[in-house]
Protein backbone atom coordinates (compact mmCIF):
# COMPACT_ATOMS: atom_id res chain seq x y z
CA UNK A 1 0.00 0.00 0.00
CA UNK A 2 1.48 3.31 -1.09
CA UNK A 3 1.90 6.05 1.48
CA UNK A 4 1.31 9.59 0.29
CA UNK A 5 3.73 12.45 0.92
CA UNK A 6 1.05 14.19 2.96
CA UNK A 7 0.76 11.20 5.30
CA UNK A 8 4.53 11.08 5.78
CA UNK A 9 4.66 14.76 6.62
CA UNK A 10 1.79 14.39 9.08
CA UNK A 11 3.66 11.65 10.94
CA UNK A 12 6.91 13.59 11.21
CA UNK A 13 7.34 15.78 14.32
CA UNK A 14 6.76 19.42 13.51
CA UNK A 15 9.70 21.72 13.90
CA UNK A 16 8.90 24.59 16.20
CA UNK A 17 10.86 27.79 15.93
CA UNK A 18 9.85 28.56 19.52
CA UNK A 19 12.19 25.80 20.66
CA UNK A 20 15.15 27.85 19.38
CA UNK A 21 14.17 31.09 21.09
CA UNK A 22 15.59 30.39 24.54
CA UNK A 23 18.89 28.94 23.26
CA UNK A 24 19.25 31.94 20.95
CA UNK A 25 18.64 34.41 23.80
CA UNK A 26 21.04 32.45 26.04
CA UNK A 27 23.81 32.60 23.43
CA UNK A 28 23.18 36.30 22.76
CA UNK A 29 23.41 37.09 26.50
CA UNK A 30 26.56 34.97 26.92
CA UNK A 31 28.44 36.35 23.90
CA UNK A 32 29.63 39.55 25.65
CA UNK A 33 31.23 37.39 28.35
CA UNK A 34 32.99 35.27 25.74
CA UNK A 35 34.27 38.38 23.98
CA UNK A 36 35.52 39.80 27.27
CA UNK A 37 37.23 36.51 28.12
CA UNK A 38 38.91 36.36 24.73
CA UNK A 39 40.03 39.98 25.04
CA UNK A 40 41.42 39.29 28.50
CA UNK A 41 43.34 36.19 27.40
CA UNK A 42 44.75 37.91 24.32
CA UNK A 43 45.68 41.13 26.10
CA UNK A 44 43.24 43.34 24.21
CA UNK A 45 41.63 45.13 27.16
CA UNK A 46 43.92 48.14 26.90
CA UNK A 47 46.56 49.51 29.30
CA UNK A 48 44.27 49.07 32.35
CA UNK A 49 42.60 45.67 31.83
CA UNK A 50 41.17 45.50 35.36
CA UNK A 51 39.44 48.87 34.99
CA UNK A 52 38.12 47.87 31.56
CA UNK A 53 36.86 44.55 32.87
CA UNK A 54 35.18 46.25 35.83
CA UNK A 55 33.50 48.83 33.61
CA UNK A 56 32.34 46.34 30.98
CA UNK A 57 30.88 43.80 33.42
CA UNK A 58 29.11 46.58 35.32
CA UNK A 59 27.60 48.00 32.15
CA UNK A 60 26.46 44.55 31.03
CA UNK A 61 24.84 43.95 34.42
CA UNK A 62 22.88 47.21 34.19
CA UNK A 63 21.75 46.52 30.63
CA UNK A 64 20.64 42.97 31.40
CA UNK A 65 18.74 44.16 34.47
CA UNK A 66 16.94 46.87 32.51
CA UNK A 67 16.10 44.45 29.70
CA UNK A 68 14.60 42.03 32.23
CA UNK A 69 12.49 44.87 33.65
CA UNK A 70 11.29 45.81 30.15
CA UNK A 71 9.83 42.38 29.44
CA UNK A 72 6.71 42.66 31.62
CA UNK A 73 5.61 46.05 30.15
CA UNK A 74 6.41 44.64 26.71
CA UNK A 75 4.05 41.77 27.45
CA UNK A 76 1.28 44.22 28.33
CA UNK A 77 1.90 46.35 25.27
CA UNK A 78 2.01 43.41 22.84
CA UNK A 79 -0.75 41.55 24.70
CA UNK A 80 1.32 38.41 24.34
CA UNK A 81 3.10 36.28 26.93
CA UNK A 82 6.22 35.43 24.92
CA UNK A 83 8.47 38.12 26.50
CA UNK A 84 7.93 36.59 29.94
CA UNK A 85 9.64 33.37 28.82
CA UNK A 86 12.98 35.16 28.87
CA UNK A 87 12.58 37.27 32.01
CA UNK A 88 14.13 34.76 34.41
CA UNK A 89 17.04 33.99 32.10
CA UNK A 90 17.88 37.63 31.46
CA UNK A 91 17.54 38.41 35.16
CA UNK A 92 20.00 35.64 36.02
CA UNK A 93 22.41 36.95 33.40
CA UNK A 94 22.15 40.36 35.07
CA UNK A 95 23.16 38.70 38.34
CA UNK A 96 25.93 36.77 36.54
CA UNK A 97 27.50 39.95 35.16
CA UNK A 98 26.98 41.76 38.48
CA UNK A 99 28.84 38.92 40.22
CA UNK A 100 31.69 39.21 37.72
CA UNK A 101 31.72 42.97 38.33
CA UNK A 102 31.94 42.56 42.11
CA UNK A 103 34.48 39.73 41.84
CA UNK A 104 36.69 41.80 39.54
CA UNK A 105 36.64 44.67 42.01
CA UNK A 106 37.19 42.55 45.13
CA UNK A 107 39.64 39.95 43.77
CA UNK A 108 41.60 41.67 41.01
CA UNK A 109 41.38 45.32 42.02
CA UNK A 110 41.43 45.16 45.83
CA UNK A 111 43.08 41.70 46.05
CA UNK A 112 40.91 40.56 48.98
CA UNK A 113 41.91 43.62 51.05
CA UNK A 114 38.93 44.01 53.40
CA UNK A 115 40.37 47.22 54.83
CA UNK A 116 40.60 48.84 51.39
CA UNK A 117 37.07 47.75 50.55
CA UNK A 118 35.76 49.17 53.83
CA UNK A 119 37.60 52.41 53.14
CA UNK A 120 35.94 52.63 49.71
CA UNK A 121 32.53 52.01 51.28
CA UNK A 122 33.16 54.79 53.76
CA UNK A 123 34.46 57.35 51.26
CA UNK A 124 32.69 56.55 47.97
CA UNK A 125 28.87 56.64 48.00
CA UNK A 126 28.62 55.06 44.56
CA UNK A 127 30.19 51.87 45.93
CA UNK A 128 27.58 51.83 48.71
CA UNK A 129 24.83 52.11 46.09
CA UNK A 130 26.36 49.32 44.03
CA UNK A 131 26.71 47.10 47.09
CA UNK A 132 23.05 47.63 48.00
CA UNK A 133 22.03 46.69 44.46
CA UNK A 134 24.10 43.51 44.53
CA UNK A 135 22.89 42.44 47.98
CA UNK A 136 19.29 42.80 46.81
CA UNK A 137 20.00 40.78 43.68
CA UNK A 138 21.44 37.83 45.65
CA UNK A 139 18.14 36.61 47.20
CA UNK A 140 16.31 37.33 43.95
CA UNK A 141 18.69 35.03 42.07
CA UNK A 142 18.52 32.34 44.76
CA UNK A 143 14.70 32.32 44.70
CA UNK A 144 14.31 32.47 40.92
CA UNK A 145 13.71 28.72 40.48
CA UNK A 146 10.29 27.06 40.31
CA UNK A 147 10.73 25.30 43.65
CA UNK A 148 11.15 28.61 45.47
CA UNK A 149 8.21 30.11 43.58
CA UNK A 150 6.00 27.31 44.90
CA UNK A 151 7.44 27.46 48.40
CA UNK A 152 7.11 31.23 48.82
CA UNK A 153 3.72 31.54 47.14
CA UNK A 154 2.46 35.12 47.18
CA UNK A 155 5.52 36.24 49.11
CA UNK A 156 7.63 35.45 46.03
CA UNK A 157 6.05 38.27 44.04
CA UNK A 158 6.47 40.73 46.92
CA UNK A 159 10.14 39.76 47.25
CA UNK A 160 10.86 40.10 43.55
CA UNK A 161 9.36 43.57 43.35
CA UNK A 162 12.58 44.59 45.12
CA UNK A 163 14.23 44.31 41.70
CA UNK A 164 13.12 47.90 41.11
CA UNK A 165 15.04 49.00 44.21
CA UNK A 166 18.06 47.11 42.90
CA UNK A 167 17.62 48.77 39.54
CA UNK A 168 17.45 52.23 41.09
CA UNK A 169 20.51 51.54 43.26
CA UNK A 170 22.58 50.25 40.36
CA UNK A 171 21.64 53.18 38.11
CA UNK A 172 22.46 55.65 40.91
CA UNK A 173 25.76 53.77 41.31
CA UNK A 174 26.48 54.37 37.63
CA UNK A 175 25.40 58.02 37.66
CA UNK A 176 27.62 58.81 40.66
CA UNK A 177 30.51 56.83 39.19
CA UNK A 178 30.37 58.41 35.73
CA UNK A 179 32.82 61.19 35.04
CA UNK A 180 32.22 63.77 32.36
CA UNK A 181 29.86 62.00 29.96
CA UNK A 182 26.59 61.46 31.82
CA UNK A 183 24.44 60.73 28.76
CA UNK A 184 24.42 56.94 29.08
CA UNK A 185 23.72 56.75 32.84
CA UNK A 186 21.01 59.41 32.54
CA UNK A 187 19.38 57.42 29.73
CA UNK A 188 19.36 54.37 32.01
CA UNK A 189 17.87 56.41 34.85
CA UNK A 190 15.10 57.84 32.65
CA UNK A 191 14.34 54.38 31.27
CA UNK A 192 14.14 52.89 34.76
CA UNK A 193 11.83 55.65 36.00
CA UNK A 194 9.61 55.18 32.95
CA UNK A 195 9.39 51.42 33.53
CA UNK A 196 8.62 51.91 37.21
CA UNK A 197 5.95 54.54 36.48
CA UNK A 198 4.39 52.40 33.76
CA UNK A 199 4.16 49.40 36.07
CA UNK A 200 2.80 51.51 38.94
CA UNK A 201 0.05 52.99 36.77
CA UNK A 202 -0.81 49.55 35.40
CA UNK A 203 -1.00 48.08 38.91
CA UNK A 204 -3.19 50.90 40.22
CA UNK A 205 -5.59 50.49 37.31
Amino acid sequence: MAVSTTDVRARLPRFRWQSLQKPAVFIAALLPFLFLLQSLLTGQLGPNPIDTLTDQTGTLAIRMLLISLMLTPLRWILKNTWPIRFRRMIGLFAFFYATLHVATYFVLDQQFDIGAVWSDLSERPYIVAGTIAFLIMVPLAITSNNAMVRRLGRRWMSLHRAVYIAGLAVVVHYVWLAKGDLIEPIVYLVLLLFLFSYRLVKTLR
